[in-house]
């Protein structure tokens, strides 16, 4: 009986709940525009299209990427708590894992494949996120008071 921290599954249930969110409100936004785009000429068709599209292809997309979401989070909890340190590398492992775990099915190279993208893209990510971090806090650095001359 593995113990389970609260903390780990309330990450991974918020993690679950807005990729899957995120991925049916994204899904819906491109799929409505494409079943809008190839749906015949009137409006009332044309939305009946781009209703049809979002329903066939929304809830999938959804589900994808929740699956991608709980793989993820279940990664990086797993390296957080194997070595007791939350840093970027535990993201950018997760994200190198969660590709080859997703793709293994396909063969160990397109899974060699997916863990070097899904590793290039966290990398990316948590870059962007620190460079992001050290800039702004340029802004809160303590300022040491200037006290005016009195001449």
């Amino acid at each position: 009986h593995l113990h389970q921290d609260e903390g780990t599954r309330t990450r991974r249930e918020a993690v679950v709940s807005t990729q899957s969110t995120g991925g049916c409100v994204g899904s819906a936004i491109f799929s409505g525009i494409k079943g809008w785009k190839t749906a015949p000429v009137g409006y009332k068709a044309r939305f009946h299209g781009a209703i049809t599209s979002i329903k066939m292809k929304a809830p999938g997309h959804g589900g994808n990427f929740g699956v991608w979401g709980l793989t993820f989070a279940s990664c990086d909890c797993t390296l957080i708590y194997l070595r007791n340190k939350e840093d970027p590398w535990n993201s950018i492992a997760s994200g190198a894992i969660t590709g080859g775990i997703l793709s293994i099915r396909h063969g160990p190279s397109a899974a060699a494949t997916s863990a070097l993208i899904g590793g290039f893209i966290l990398a990316m990510i948590e870059g962007v996120t620190v460079v992001i971090t050290r800039y702004n806090s340029e802004a809160y650095k303590p300022v040491m008071p200037t006290v005016p001359d009195m001449v």
